[in-house]
């Protein structure tokens, strides 16, 4: 009998107070937290403490469904290509959150694992259900840590309270993760300035991780798309598909908002790689001293800055037309507040970078204004 479970994770502020939280029903279900975090590690945790309450039960087959592309693709599609790069990424720079992709690593050994995408915020009930209680968590930690929910857990499984030792043991992993990843940029460049992360991307297949000889020998669990271990995190592919309508049809204005909140978050602006491929090759930017930065120039000043996240507000998104959109938002950081405007413009279909088929969108324009 395939057991099925909702995964899903939270973080106010990501960083900040953070939750994870598995659910099958409302007799079995788990969550846990930290008082600092990110939503992807929240999501991360939520499938190992779900691989590890149903490892007495492991020749019964797990169905894993995730709003988060991050999370499937991690553990489907490019881990075993990290693996061999010893746990770096196809540029050189480390993994992010690699003690928890090791431990899954460990946990999907022997495990026939299926994980299905699910559309966050959309009703489905098992992953509302997770999601409320990941929330809940994340929001006690924020209200000083007290009455923090942890669930009744599955039936039969030898695990500690997810407060207790596991906790400890994972926020001590998210706190030098982000110690490393959210540190303090310079005043000068507007659309840079001090990043705030927005909620994981998702996918738009189901993939399946079914045990092997190779995923046994390894560690790793394998994925059935073609080529999927030489697969990199891509921007645009991780985005794209999470706003499409029933139809299938891109919400370019919805894709471009999360595009926009994306490159504000400390660990995309800190990989100069992906910043590359979201600005556009003739980006111009009039940051908050009235000087006008070029896109070579940004990404040298982003080479050398620390970047630490703020709060952002969104104001108004408008498609000016088929081909470009206007984004107004106001950010907040150490007591300054600036107003901000973005023009994205859609690019050539990219295809080969793991774009959507109608082109890509960029970023050609940015101003910040100081209020």
């Amino acid at each position: 009998m395939t057991i099925t479970a909702a995964a899903d994770g939270s973080a106010l502020g990501n960083p900040g107070p953070a939750g994870w939280a598995w659910y099958i029903d409302d007799e079995t279900w788990r969550a846990g937290g930290w008082p600092h975090g990110t939503n992807n590690q929240g999501e991360l945790m939520a499938v190992l403490d779900l691989l590890r309450s149903t490892a007495h039960r492991a020749d019964e087959p797990l169905k894993i469904l995730c709003d988060s592309q991050y999370v499937i693709n991690c553990l489907t599609k490019w881990m075993p290509g990290w693996k061999r790069k010893g746990w770096r990424k196809a540029d050189g720079k480390p993994v992010l959150n690699v003690d928890l992709l090791k431990d899954l690593d460990d946990a999907l050994k022997g495990r026939n694992v299926a994980f299905e995408w699910v559309k966050g915020h959309a009703g489905h009930s098992l992953n509302e259900a997770a999601d409320d209680r990941a929330r809940a968590v994340a929001t006690a930690y924020q209200r000083g840590g007290k009455s923090i929910p942890s669930g009744p857990g599955f039936p039969g499984a030898q695990l500690s309270e997810p407060q207790n030792a596991e906790t400890r043991r994972a926020e001590t992993r998210s706190l030098s993760v982000q110690r490393s990843d959210a540190r303090t940029a310079p005043a000068e460049a507007a659309v840079f300035q001090n990043p705030h992360a927005a909620t994981g991307p998702a996918p738009s297949a189901t993939v399946q991780a079914q045990p092997s000889a190779s995923a046994s020998a390894s560690g790793s669990a394998s994925a059935s798309v073609s080529g999927a271990d030489e697969a990199e995190p891509d921007l645009f592919s991780v985005l794209e598909e999470d706003f499409r309508d029933s139809a299938g049809q891109q919400d370019a204005v919805a894709t471009v908002t999360a595009l926009e909140k994306r490159l504000l978050e400390p660990a995309v602006r800190g990989d100069l790689g992906e910043v590359a491929r979201i600005l556009h090759p003739d980006f111009e930017e009039i940051g908050s001293s009235g000087r006008t930065w070029s896109r070579e120039e940004m990404l040298l000043v982003l080479a050398d800055e620390d970047h630490e996240p703020v709060d952002m507000t969104p104001l108004s998104a408008s498609r000016l037309n088929e081909s470009a959109i206007l984004l107004q938002y106001r950010t907040r950081s150490a007591g300054r507040t600036v107003l901000r405007s973005s023009l994205w413009l859609l690019t050539e279909p990219a295809s080969s970078r793991g774009a959507a088929a109608e082109g890509t969108w960029r970023l050609r324009f940015h101003q910040g204004t100081p209020e």
